[in-house]
């Protein structure tokens, strides 16, 4: 699993509340919501990130 890395956002209220009432109807968090909506833009404007290779543990 990739790490997540925390960031502040600021979004205005309006399109924030449009943002959390969008996550409920789809029983996301609205952070998931936010970068779920992020996903979809990427991969449909071909600029997905790449698929990262796990480094093999040592033992």
């Amino acid at each position: 699993m990739s790490k997540k890395k925390a960031f502040a956002l600021r979004i205005n209220e309006e399109m924030l509340k449009a943002v959390e009432k969008w996550a409920s109807d789809e029983f996301r968090s609205t952070n998931g919501q936010i970068e779920w909506m992020l996903m979809q833009y990427l991969k449909e404007h071909n600029r997905e990130p790449k698929k990262s290779k796990d480094k093999p543990k040592s033992d």
